[in-house]
């Protein structure tokens, strides 16, 4: 944002920390004086220009991530939380909980794991659940948490990862049909590893593998696309298995099941950046205008690997347009969650009722837009669409999604999408993350009241929502 203080208060000191570098040491590398260095990382003082460019001369610093409020996502998380009554009057104020995400991020953290423990005991005393209150993990995150928050935190851009899938795409050629040959042809002469299909599977199983015999079995019901990033998936643990084990070492997890959720997550991660290789995928997508379905057709890939990647654009001196990406449910449960923007998804409770991702089942086939501006002023493009997912014949399981996909409306003219809005339009619609921290007091779809204000009920009056919001 133009004229807009950067405090980098935490960031400077964990350079500083990693590097070994004492205050005095850090000062003279930068030509500057040690008294200034505990200012700036006190965040007394914002970085000037000149400050930036001798961090990015002298450290190799990307200046998008020094100039990008990277606590933005932990002041909304904070935010939420501390909007619960039980906090009362101690719930600190806006500026107090920016204070905390920019100089002790750390310590906010901590406050939003201790509020979600207290949540889980909570909601386990009020369902008189005596088996799980003598829980003795009932006061930890789970492992899914755990790992929601490794990716959210790491703005969900894993860089070894991303670079050696970039590197072995390279090596299979263009995008295209023999891509998917050439994988398996690679799997076989590097590492022994056959590839059949079993077009008889009649369950959920996506793939088996024998190790001992080395071979690698795929649900004869999946996609092309879906059979590529399986195969991808395996192979991420035989190429870079010393890569997932020293990221897992150092996210220090406490769940015992999480590192296995976040190794197959990495896993994940790897298949979709060599299906969808970062530099040619993000010169496709400027070159066709962020068309999802044409991206798609390109890469060989589903709308929705598409949208995740769009969603992990952000490597240093190289970002893409900052997006976010959701995957909702038929009951309107956000299943995944990335955000590179400032609109972060609800972690405590559901979705805003006002975001077109819950139209998208009724218009099945069509990927409908959306200008909507949430209550902190930031306005956004939003694209939503579903999916049946399928598997098997007329008795086959069928799965159904809703997804999300958007970015800041000051992106927007480089989307095909905007191409017949009206970006400059005073009226967008009003969505929030959740009702029970959303501070609107005019709104129809109102399912709860803000946890952060009291309620008034007239006698005399009734309106589509029974209350007004004091």
């Amino acid at each position: 944002m133009a004229g807009r203080k950067v405090f980098a208060g935490a960031r400077l000191r964990a350079l500083r920390t990693q590097l070994k570098l004492t205050q005095a040491e850090l000062a003279a590398r930068l030509d500057i004086s040690a008294s200034y260095v505990n200012q700036l990382e006190s965040n007394q003082r914002p970085l000037t220009a000149a400050v930036m460019l001798a961090l990015s001369e002298q450290f190799n610093l990307d200046l998008a991530s020094l100039s990008t409020d990277a606590s933005d996502r932990l002041v909304v998380d904070l935010r939420e939380a501390l909007a619960d009554p039980v906090f009362g009057d101690a719930a600190p104020n806006l500026q107090d909980v920016k204070t905390v995400a920019t100089n002790a991020p750390d310590i906010g953290r901590a406050v939003l794991q201790l509020y979600e423990a207290y949540r889980k005991t909570n909601e386990r005393l009020a369902n008189m659940d005596a088996a799980l209150a003598r829980d003795p993990q009932a006061s930890v995150q789970t492992a899914y948490e755990e790992v929601r928050d490794f990716f959210h935190y790491a703005d969900n851009y894993i860089d070894p990862l991303d670079r050696a899938a970039e590197a072995l795409s390279a090596r299979l050629g263009q995008p295209g049909s023999d891509r998917l040959r050439a994988l398996i042809a690679h799997c076989g002469d590097r590492h022994g590893i056959s590839v059949e299909l079993d077009p008889r599977q009649a369950d959920e199983t996506l793939s088996r593998f024998d190790r001992a015999a080395r071979s690698l079995t795929l649900n004869g019901h999946l996609e092309p696309a879906s059979q590529f990033f399986r195969i991808a998936a395996l192979l991420c643990e035989f190429e870079q298995g010393a890569v997932l084990d020293s990221l897992l070492d150092q996210a220090s997890f406490k769940a015992p099941e999480a590192r296995a959720v976040a190794r197959m997550g990495l896993a994940n991660y790897f298949a979709g950046a060599l299906q969808m290789p970062y530099g040619s995928f993000l010169a496709a997508a400027d070159a066709l205008r962020y068309d999802i379905e044409d991206l798609a057709r390109l890469f060989g890939a589903s709308l929705e690997q598409v949208a995740h990647r769009l969603s992990t654009m952000q490597r240093p001196r190289e970002r893409g347009i900052p997006f976010f990406f959701a995957r909702v449910d038929a009951a309107g449960t956000i299943t995944k969650r990335h955000s590179a923007t400032a609109l972060q998804f609800a972690r405590f409770g559901g979705a805003c009722p006002l975001w077109n991702v819950h139209r998208a089942f009724e218009a099945h086939g069509q990927i409908i837009r959306q200008l909507a501006e949430t209550p902190d002023g930031n306005r956004y493009l939003c694209l939503a669409w579903s999916t049946e997912k399928r598997m098997g014949g007329y008795r086959g399981t069928t799965r159904r999604y809703a997804y999300a996909l958007g970015c800041e409306v000051s992106h927007a003219s480089r989307l095909v999408y905007a191409d017949d809005l009206d970006l400059m339009r005073t009226a967008f619609d009003p969505i929030g993350i959740s009702c029970r921290i959303c501070e609107r007091r005019n709104c129809p779809q109102r399912s709860v009241p803000p946890l952060a204000a009291g309620i008034i009920v007239p006698p005399d009056r009734r309106g589509v929502v029974p209350y007004e919001i004091g």
